[in-house]
C-alpha cells in the first residue's frame, strides 16, 4: 500500500473540492427545471380544479417560474466566478430554460387566459379565441427555442474578424426568453390567477402573447445586466439597493413584478425606436460631411468583415449604418482583429 505524502494528499483533496464545484452551477439548473416541471403540474391541476383552487393553482405556477428566473442567473454566474463552465452546463442550462421560461409559460398563458373563458360569450367568438390563442401560444414556445438556439450558436467559442464581444456583453439581441416567461408569469399573478373574464381581455392577452414571441426572435436590443460586478472591492451600496429591491419585489409581488416585466419590456422598444431615430438622422445631408472619416490601412478589409459579422449576428444591417464616431472606435480596436483574420491568426470571441 502505497502512502500519500502531505503534498500529494493536500492536492487530492483539492481535486475532489474542484470536482464538487462543477455541481454547484448545475444544482442550480436542476432547480430552475424543476421549478418549471411544478409550473406544469399546477397548471395541469387547474384544468379540473373547483372553485377557488384553480385560479390558486395558476397563482401558485406563475410564483414557480417567477422564482425560478433567478436561479436560471446565478447558474451561469456561479460557473464563471468558479471557473467551472463546460460545455454540459451550458447544453443543460439550454434546455432546462425551453423546460421552465418555454413549456410552462405557454401552457400557464393558454390555460389562464382561453381556457376559463365565461360560457355566456358567444359560443362562435369563444371558439374563434381558443383556437387563435392556442396556435399563438404554440408560437410563443416556437419562438422561444428558436431564440435559444440562435443564442448557442451565435455565441460559440470560434474565430471571428471583429470584436463584438463589447456590445453583446451589455445587450442581449432579441428579448430572453426568461424576461418574456416573466411577463406571462407576473400578469397571472398580478390577477391572483383569476382567469379573464371577457373576450376582449383574451385578444389583447393574445396580442401581448405573440408580441413576446415577435421579441424574442427580433434583433432589437435588450439590456443583459452582465456589468454589474459584485466582486468589487467594495460592493456595499450595490449589494444594499440590490437588497431594496429584492424587498420590494416580494413584499410587493404582485403589482411590482408586472411593472417591471413590463417596463422590461418597453425598455427594448424604446431602444429599437431610439435607434430608428438617430438612424434616420445619419441620412440627413449634413452626414454627407460627417462621412468624410480617414480610415487606417485596412479600414476597407475591416468594414466588409464588419459587415459580413453584423449581419451574421442581426445587429445591424450594413457598415453604413454605423455613425462616424462609432467607425473610428472600431478602427482602432477592431481592425488589427480583421487583420489577424486575415492572415489565419486566431482572435478569440469574448464571452457573452
Amino acid at each position: 500500500m502505497v502512502r500519500l505524502t502531505g503534498g500529494a494528499q493536500a492536492a487530492r483533496r483539492a481535486e475532489r473540492v474542484r470536482r464538487g464545484m462543477f455541481l454547484l452551477p448545475s444544482l442550480f439548473t436542476a432547480g430552475s427545471i424543476g421549478l418549471g416541471y411544478y409550473a406544469i403540474t399546477q397548471t395541469i391541476d387547474s384544468v379540473g380544479a373547483i372553485g377557488n383552487t384553480g385560479a390558486q393553482r395558476l397563482d401558485w405556477a406563475a410564483i414557480a417560474i417567477c422564482v425560478a428566473i433567478p436561479f436560471d442567473a446565478l447558474d451561469g454566474r456561479i460557473a464563471r466566478l468558479t471557473n467551472t463552465a463546460s460545455d454540459f452546463g451550458r447544453e443543460l442550462d439550454s434546455l432546462a430554460d425551453a423546460i421552465t421560461f418555454g413549456v410552462a409559460p405557454a401552457l400557464l398563458a393558454f390555460v389562464w387566459g382561453f381556457h376559463w373563458l365565461p360560457e355566456a360569450i358567444n359560443p362562435e367568438l369563444r371558439r374563434a379565441l381558443i383556437q387563435i390563442g392556442s396556435f399563438v401560444c404554440f408560437l410563443y414556445l416556437l419562438c422561444g427555442v428558436s431564440r435559444l438556439a440562435r443564442f448557442n450558436i451565435s455565441h460559440a467559442p470560434e474565430p471571428s474578424p471583429v470584436s463584438v464581444g463589447r456590445h453583446e456583453r451589455k445587450y442581449f439581441v432579441g428579448m430572453p426568453i426568461p424576461a418574456a416567461a416573466g411577463l406571462v408569469a407576473a400578469t397571472v399573478h398580478c390577477c391572483n390567477g383569476a382567469a379573464i373574464p371577457e373576450w376582449w381581455l383574451a385578444a389583447l392577452w393574445i396580442a401581448l402573447v405573440g408580441l413576446l414571441g415577435f421579441l424574442m426572435v427580433s434583433t432589437w436590443r435588450f439590456w443583459s445586466g452582465k456589468e454589474i460586478n459584485l466582486s468589487r472591492t467594495q460592493p456595499f451600496q450595490l449589494l444594499a439597493l440590490l437588497a431594496i429591491f429584492a424587498f420590494v419585489l416580494i413584499r410587493f409581488s404582485r403589482g411590482a413584478l408586472f411593472v417591471v416585466a413590463l417596463v422590461y419590456m418597453f425598455s427594448g422598444i424604446w431602444a429599437r425606436a431610439a435607434y430608428s431615430w438617430s438612424r434616420r438622422r445619419r441620412h440627413l445631408p449634413r452626414f454627407a460631411e460627417e462621412e468624410q472619416v480617414v480610415a487606417p490601412a485596412g479600414g476597407a478589409r475591416f468594414a466588409d468583415a464588419y459587415a459580413e459579422q453584423m449581419q451574421e449576428h442581426g445587429v445591424r444591417e450594413s457598415w453604413e449604418e454605423v455613425s462616424p464616431a462609432e467607425r473610428h472606435e472600431m478602427y482602432e480596436q477592431g481592425g488589427h482583429e480583421a487583420d489577424a483574420h486575415r492572415a489565419g491568426q486566431d482572435s478569440r470571441h469574448d464571452d457573452y
